[in-house]
């Protein structure tokens, strides 16, 4: 997560909204960005036993790793319709490549 606010700025110049959702507690939310010392970009719930929205992008229940309630890592690029334009799904332990996103964005412009 710091190295997406590392490089916010390219993404914005991307004409791109980062938006970190993930089924934690809002309580846990607050608490990562205290330790990261706080973060410029929204971060949202999909508290367990819900993940909805997880559900739907199909990263829960968890398909690359074990851990219960815990939703698989992933970006996904969601175009102006709301289609998903471009997604990977990472290994949990795996920090997305910027720089991957980045050209994708730049390829769906």
């Amino acid at each position: 997560m710091s190295a997406i606010q590392a490089d916010l700025a390219k993404f914005a110049g991307a004409n791109a909204q980062v938006v970190g959702v993930n089924t934690d507690t809002v309580f846990s939310h607050i608490a990562f960005q205290k330790h990261l010392g706080g973060l410029k970009y929204p971060l949202a719930t999909d508290r367990w036993p819900y993940a909805q929205t997880a559900e739907a992008y199909g990263i829960f229940p968890p398909t690359k790793h074990q851990i219960p309630f815990v939703n698989d890592r992933a970006v996904f690029i969601v175009d102006k319709q709301g289609k998903i334009a471009w997604s990977k799904i990472y290994e949990l332990k795996q920090q997305p490549d910027n720089g991957e996103i980045l050209e994708a964005l730049k390829k769906l412009a």
